[in-house]
C-alpha cells in the first residue's frame, strides 16, 4: 500500500464518520422539531402532496432486506422521484441502528404496537420556519460531492451504538 492510498483511505474513513454522526444528530433534530416523515407509504403521500418541503430522503435497509423485491420498487420508484424534484437521496445499511437513534423499542411493547417503519425517512424543511443547523449542511454537502463524482446514490453505513 503507497502512502497516498494509506492517506486518502483515513480521509475518507473520517469523513464516512463525520457524515454519520451528522446523519443520526440531523435525524434526531429533525425528530425534536416535528420535521420527519417515517415509513415508505407515508413518505410518498408526503412527496405527492409537498415535494418541495423535503430536503433529504434516507432509504435504508439491513441484511435480511437484499431479497425484498417490493421494497426495491419502492425504493427505485422513491429515488426517481427524488432525482425529478432535487432533493437529495441517501442509502443507508443500519436499519437497527436508525431505530435506536430514532428511540424505536427493541421489541413489540406490551400495548401491541408495532415498530415504525425505518426503511424510508424524509427530513422536512417547514417554510416557517427553516431547519438551520450543520448537520443538514454536511449531509447535503455529501450528497452533492457525491454527485460530482457520478455517485447519484451516496451509501453510508451505520455502525451499531
Amino acid at each position: 500500500m503507497t502512502l497516498e492510498e494509506l492517506v486518502g483511505s483515513n480521509i475518507t474513513d473520517n469523513k464516512m464518520e463525520t457524515v454519520n454522526h451528522a446523519l443520526e444528530e440531523l435525524l434526531v433534530s429533525a425528530q425534536r422539531q416535528d420535521c420527519l416523515t417515517v415509513g415508505v407509504y407515508e413518505s410518498a403521500k408526503l412527496m405527492n402532496v409537498d415535494p418541495d418541503s423535503v430536503v433529504l430522503c434516507v432509504l435504508a435497509t439491513d441484511e435480511e432486506d437484499e431479497d425484498d423485491i417490493a421494497l426495491q420498487i419502492h425504493f427505485t420508484l422513491i429515488q426517481a422521484f427524488c432525482c425529478d424534484n432535487d432533493i437529495n437521496i441517501l442509502r443507508v445499511y443500519g436499519l437497527r441502528r436508525l431505530a435506536q437513534v430514532l428511540g424505536e423499542p427493541s421489541t413489540v411493547d406490551n400495548g401491541g404496537s408495532e415498530p415504525k417503519d425505518y426503511h424510508c425517512i424524509l427530513v422536512t424543511n417547514p417554510q416557517c420556519q427553516p431547519l438551520k443547523c450543520q448537520a443538514l449542511s454536511e449531509v447535503s454537502n455529501y450528497c452533492e460531492e457525491s454527485r460530482c463524482k457520478n455517485q447519484w446514490v451516496p451509501y453510508l453505513s451505520l455502525q451499531e451504538g
